[in-house]
């Protein structure tokens, strides 16, 4: 065996033992999802379950009103992901291709408010948010969240890479910016536009304190929130919580194993030049 084929082995066996290093807490979790009650409060835990208890799937269903906290989830993602997907290609738009007075120093302040903490800015908005009686309603959970200073980056910095050649082009034939921007940029631009869409998707799927502090309703409440109400003082069925955790991980781990493609396209576009 040649020392490459010695290298490559070494590899790809330790890539494999990080893989599941990675995955690991997934697969317990799956795991632990099909046990009895017994065979989860073990110690030390199982790694496998005795047999598939389907039941606890049930036993969630019955404890929490999960399908509606699914919904509730899905509507506020689905709608910042739209949200974001519109205000940051417009502002990337403004920030690659018009000309005004201060461009620069606008979006160095834009880009300067990624360095903020979330925490800094809760108690303003929750303030906010309270002042204009949006507590438990979808606006409340939405509209803080519909700018994205990353997205605006993210699609300038693609944007900055289409062909300028095609744009003069379009100039001459009479297209103003909003035809451009409809018919020429959008459509160019695809693989970072889903790239935006599955990240805000993801992100906002799992965002827990936002919600938590700004919902009271039982029927406003988000998965993140749901699972929780899984978990009792006196006792925890925790094969039942993992079943819930599941339940709560199924569409998120469908839109990235559709979006991946894209996602990775957008990721690494521009890296390579030719």
């Amino acid at each position: 065996m040649s020392i490459r084929a010695v290298n490559q082995t070494i590899l790809y066996f330790l890539l494999t033992v990080a893989a599941l290093l990675i995955l690991f807490p997934l697969l317990f979790t799956l795991s632990s999802a099909f046990m009895s009650s017994a065979e989860s409060a073990t110690y030390p835990p199982r790694l496998l379950p005795s047999g598939l208890h389907w039941d606890n799937f049930l036993q969630v269903m019955k404890t929490v009103p999960v399908i509606r906290f699914i919904t509730n989830s899905f509507v506020v993602s689905a709608a910042i992901m739209l949200g974001q997907l519109i205000t940051a290609s417009m502002a990337a738009y403004a920030f690659a291709f018009l000309r005004f007075p201060g461009k620069a120093v606008i979006f160095s302040v834009f880009l300067s408010t990624m360095m903020i903490p979330w925490e800094v800015t809760m108690i303003p908005n929750y303030l906010t948010v309270r002042s204009w009686q949006w507590l438990d309603s979808y606006q409340g959970l939405i509209i803080p969240f519909l700018a994205s200073a990353f997205g605006t980056f993210l699609l300038r910095q693609y944007f900055l890479q289409l062909p300028k050649e095609l744009f003069e082009a379009a100039k001459v034939d009479g297209c103003g910016h909003i035809r451009i921007f409809m018919q020429l940029v959008l459509p160019l631009s695809m693989p970072s536009l889903a790239t935006l869409a599955v990240y805000s998707f993801l992100t906002n799927w799992s965002n827990y304190l936002w919600p938590l502090l700004i919902t009271n309703k039982e029927s406003m409440r988000t998965v993140q929130i749901g699972i929780g109400m899984l978990q009792f003082e006196e006792v925890t069925a925790w094969n039942v919580v993992m079943a819930g955790i599941v339940i709560m991980l199924l569409p998120s781990l469908i839109l990235l194993i559709v979006g991946l493609k894209p996602l990775v396209r957008g990721i690494t576009a521009g890296a390579l030049k030719g």
